[in-house]
């Protein structure tokens, strides 16, 4: 299906340029979301009437994003989750989580923003893409940590796992002798015989 797009829409296109795309896209993406019209000979004379006033509303949008674009420019956002020794965590970051922290930090924005490409379902730093408006994107730290304290040290660029497992090997070592019979005991003294009195 054909359609005149009524804003970018990313990996496909500027305002006013007319695409081919898949109809279940159209349908159920574009068309309902008011991001494009059906490329018909009405529609086009309706899109150049209104050309003008289009593009001067995408233009405010985008200075009021890039406003906001601003304030969220290097931000850092600190999740305490739940996890395993190993660092996988009993469940993952979603988008609601990001929203709710970044809101909770004086932010506006909103679930549609945040493109989460993968999940997070491990402890560390990740970095996620807020789209503001699609010609407007930021990348916003996510510290996802076990504890405050562990936060803190990822924030510094201490890798945490590394850190205890290496504390881990200095624990119990056992004496190994490579002569010894397989199932014999390694003993440092031969053993002690009762006198007989």
């Amino acid at each position: 299906m054909d359609v005149i797009l009524l804003e970018r829409v990313e990996k496909l296109g500027h305002i006013g340029d007319v695409v081919k795309v898949k109809d279940g896209f159209a349908r159920n993406f574009l068309l309902p979301r008011k991001k494009a019209l059906r490329a018909n000979e009405a529609n086009r004379k309706v899109f150049e009437a209104n050309r003008e006033r289009i593009e001067a509303e995408n233009a405010s949008r985008r200075t009021d994003a890039q406003a906001e674009a601003k304030t969220l420019e290097g931000v850092s956002v600190t999740l305490i989750r739940q996890a395993s020794n190993t660092g996988q965590l009993y469940g993952s970051v979603a988008v609601r989580d990001l929203v709710e922290a970044l809101v909770a930090d004086g932010h506006k924005v909103n679930k549609a923003q945040v493109v989460l490409d993968r999940p997070i379902k491990a402890i560390g730093l990740h970095e996620v893409r807020v789209a503001l408006h699609p010609e407007v994107a930021v990348t916003v730290k996510v510290n996802v940590a076990r504890s405050p304290e562990e936060a803190d040290m990822q924030a510094q660029g201490v890798d945490v796992m590394a850190a205890m497992f290496e504390q881990d090997t200095a624990g119990f070592t056992e004496d190994y002798d490579p002569n010894a019979e397989p199932g014999e005991i390694a003993r440092d003294e031969a053993p002690v015989e009762a006198e007989e009195a």
